[in-house]
């Protein structure tokens, strides 16, 4: 189901819970709401769906990508300066990225994945982490 954007402050700065199996329906209204929102969005939390779960979706170039539990394992040590839009914020803000991560993710099944990413995908993974731990560009 298609999901109102939050945009209450003090609600994107509380932290989220590990999600569970029991929380999949998130995952289904994450992807719902990225595809009504694709002319303009890239990458959701699910706190921004009004949901304090650990759970993210990114738009690759294949295909949208949900994570739940996302977590960084390694990065690169080389990191860069990029200006963010955001769906829950007015206007753009700069924030500091690595140029690739490694994450490790469960995907919809609650399978364990690794994957390495790279540019603009790990720029947005990264993004939608932070929303997760309450951080807001």
């Amino acid at each position: 189901m298609v999901k109102n954007i939050v945009r209450d402050i003090i609600f994107l700065k509380q932290k989220s819970q590990p999600a569970s199996k029991s929380d999949l329906s998130v995952a289904d209204d994450l992807i719902d709401t990225l595809r009504a929102n694709s002319e303009h969005c890239v990458g959701l939390a699910a706190n921004m769906i009004g949901v304090k779960k650990n759970i993210i979706i990114v738009q690759t170039q294949l295909a949208p990508i949900v994570m739940i539990n996302p977590q960084i394992i390694s990065h690169s040590k080389q990191s860069y300066e990029a200006e963010e839009g955001c769906l829950s914020l007015e206007g753009t803000r700069k924030a500091i990225r690595y140029n690739s991560v490694e994450i490790e993710y469960y995907d919809r099944s609650f399978q364990k994945h690794k994957g390495t990413y790279s540019g603009f995908t790990a720029q947005i993974i990264q993004h939608e982490m932070d929303h997760c731990k309450g951080i807001i560009i």
